[in-house]
């Protein structure tokens, strides 16, 4: 008998859920799901009602052939989303996605812009008006005209234009180009929001005349005209964040500043009628992010962060300040943790966090008077997407564990965690977790955890061991990721070991700066003492053990393979491989050269050691990797082909190439394809098996 992680199609074809919002009644949440499509190579995603109360089933809400993504509630409860869904007045397939409103009382969700390039995403909803705040890229030319905009798209789609001009940094982020549009912030009132009166136009649609007779299209009367906030923005909006005042006339935004190589991120308010902008806080060297604001839209929170520096991390400080920027004033000046997320309860008298903290993600309780900070969940969950009802005040998340998938679940005042239905039923796992810790050479308390095949029943079975290593390098194993799952490798009869080396977040600043401008030291000494501890039990075999890793942990598998041969295999995948080469070519290249320095780069750089390589690699990386750039696993595999391939080119390592996959492998036929030559690898070099090429690579 097969079961969903024993069979990958079985595992890929599991709903998972990955977004929630809360009603402003507080009686049902909007959960997003995302479900494998009929030909296996794309997930959909679809909305759900779910009762908060604790009764009753999810309902669905949304289903296109697109799919929907970025739910909001309005102040009436009316659900806002957006999708690529086709607009029955333009009827044009393949369009960008727009913004939709399904009303609350029922009826067919409707269209609310038809902007050329689409919309980005949802800023806010006021809670006494019907304005809302999006995002949207729009041309720099059209000057915030919607029209302009789209008769400059036409005429570039017409000629075949793909080229880009940059006029500052950077040029590309994660897995995509920027540019030749420019983010903005459009105010939307939904109040205009009418239905549509025979031929409408748009721009799918007829068009008007200009002044020299030319046709140029035309935005439709019905739907309410978008106004652009944000005049001549740069790119300083890429990732603007932020919260509606309750009246919506005033957005409360984190935006760039440019800088040399990239920006610094200040606090402003904006006026959405008049694109005026009012700084609130702006210091050089200094980032405020992650804006707050209070329900009556008086006080606002945000994290402040002095830039790091080699010579360590800075701790990340929670402010609070009067909406006009006065009284500002820092709270929970005695916790040592970065909050995730931070969001006002209700009654305005504290906030409510989220933040890593020893292999866990609890909800905190930050009082505005300066009081001590209150840890309002104590168990093995890690908590996100924190949501609280403007007018009941009742509290929703998400959690998930290493056991358990994300899932919503309702909090209340006193901690009290109460699971609510889900539209994607937790799957059974095949394994099952422990915690392990070791003490370090220097002292320190290194923890993790083991996952383990539920084999009680099964003594003396000593495991293979995979340790598999975080990403971030800001980073903690607290939460379920469908691309690195070690349940599949626990029904292969592996165990797991997730360990959470210095620079992992959920320790304090002290553990995050011991690997700080040293990646190989503490971070891999750390490593090899717990994978010490682990292989000492009686439950896991010494003798085959394998390490893996992706990004910060591709860099790490890296290292390792350098420094040890104690490993029978090991997987690097988006790995970093000559420091000084990717300083220059990732996407985020100031941070990246503010954390080292000229010796810390030299000293940790794991391309020097490749002569010292022993132990059988596979090579993972995706072209369209912005943050890690393919450049690294080429030179990787170009330098172990000079260093280890013999007279006949060929060697015990393989590189998996995807042409067109991101940072992570995302496509459900290549993550399918990622597990079998990951397996295929490991077994042949941990098991002893006889190699076998999955068949789709040919």
């Amino acid at each position: 008998m097969t079961t969903p992680f024993s069979d990958l199609d079985q595992f890929l074809a599991l709903p998972r859920v990955d977004g929630l919002v809360l009603s402003p009644d507080g009686e049902r949440a909007a959960v997003t799901v995302s479900t494998l499509d009929a030909d296996g190579t794309t997930y959909k995603k679809s909305v759900w009602s779910v009762p908060t109360s604790g009764d009753g089933v999810a309902t669905r809400l949304t289903r296109s052939a697109t799919g929907e993504s970025a739910a909001a509630f309005t102040r009436h409860g009316d659900l806002l989303f957006v999708s690529g869904r086709p607009d029955a007045e333009s009827g044009k397939d393949g369009a960008p996605a727009q913004l939709w409103l399904l009303p609350a009382a029922g009826g067919d969700a409707r269209p609310v812009t038809r902007l050329a390039g689409g919309i980005g995403g949802l800023l806010g909803t006021a809670t006494t008006s019907d304005v809302v705040a999006v995002t949207a890229p729009l041309l720099p030319t059209a000057d915030g005209d919607v029209d302009r905009d789209a008769a400059l798209r036409k005429q570039r789609d017409d000629q075949k234009v793909r080229a880009i001009l940059h006029e500052s940094y950077p040029i590309r982020y994660w897995d995509h180009d920027l540019g030749p549009d420019q983010t903005h912030v459009l105010r939307i009132d939904l109040g205009a929001l009418q239905e549509a009166q025979g031929t409408d136009g748009g721009v799918d649609g007829e068009t008007g005349d200009d002044a020299s007779g030319k046709q140029e299209p035309r935005y439709p009367a019905h739907l309410p005209r978008p106004t652009d906030a944000t005049p001549d923005p740069g790119r300083s909006l890429d990732a603007v964040d932020g919260a509606l005042t309750p009246d919506g006339r005033t957005l409360l935004a984190t935006v760039g500043v440019p800088e040399a190589r990239g920006h610094r991120f200040v606090l402003v308010t904006i006026d959405l009628d008049s694109a005026e902008r009012t700084v609130l806080f702006d210091d050089a060297g200094v980032d405020h992010e992650m804006p707050a604001l209070s329900s009556d839209g008086r006080t606002i929170a945000w994290m402040r962060t002095v830039r790091s520096t080699p010579a360590g991390a800075s701790q990340q400080e929670v402010w609070t300040a009067d909406i006009d920027g006065s009284g500002a004033r820092r709270i929970a000046t005695d916790w040592d943790r970065w909050p995730s997320q931070l969001v006002f309860e209700h009654g305005d008298g504290a906030l409510l966090a989220t933040a890593d903290q020893d292999g866990r993600a609890p909800v905190f309780r930050l009082p505005l008077d300066g009081g001590p900070v209150e840890q309002l969940t104590h168990d093995d969950w890690a908590y996100s997407s924190l949501h609280v009802a403007a007018e009941s005040g009742v509290v929703v998340a998400l959690r998930a564990s290493w056991a358990a998938p994300l899932h919503p679940v309702r909090i209340d005042a006193d901690g009290t965690v109460h699971v609510l239905a889900t539209p994607a039923p937790l799957p059974e796992v095949p394994g099952r977790l422990e915690e392990v810790e070791t003490t370090a050479a220097d002292g320190t308390r290194v923890r993790g955890w083991l996952v383990l095949p539920d084999d009680t029943t099964a003594t003396g079975t000593a495991h293979p061991l995979l340790l598999w290593i975080h990403g971030g390098p800001l980073n903690s194993w607290n939460q379920w990721s469908w691309r690195w799952t070690p349940m599949l490798a626990v029904a292969q009869g592996y165990a797991v070991l997730l360990p959470d080396p210095a620079l992992s977040t959920g320790y304090g600043l002290d553990f995050v700066n011991r690997g700080w401008n040293a990646w190989g030291q503490a971070p891999y000494t750390d490593l090899m003492a717990i994978t010490d501890a682990v292989v000492a039990r009686d439950d896991v075999d010494e003798t085959r053990t394998a390490a893996m890793g992706g990004s910060f942990g591709g860099y790490m598998a890296n290292w390792v393979a350098g420094h040890t041969d104690r490993f029978d295999a090991i997987v690097t995948h988006a790995s970093l491989w000559a420091l000084d080469q990717f300083a220059g070519t990732t996407d985020a290249a100031q941070y990246w050269q503010s954390i080292f320095d000229a010796d810390g780069l030299a000293a940790n750089d794991p391309h020097r050691f490749v002569g010292d390589i022993r132990t059988p690699m596979l090579v993972v990386h995706g072209d369209h990797d912005y943050r890690v750039p393919i450049g690294e696993g080429l030179r990787l595999w170009s330098e172990l082909a000079e260093h280890h391939a013999d007279a006949d080119g060929r060697m015990p390592h393989r590189f998996l190439y995807f042409p067109n996959e991101n940072h992570w492998v995302l496509q459900p036929q290549h993550a399918k394809l990622w597990y079998q030559t990951v397996f295929a690898f490991l077994g042949q070099h941990v098991l002893g098996q006889d190699w076998e090429r999955p068949e789709l690579l040919g």
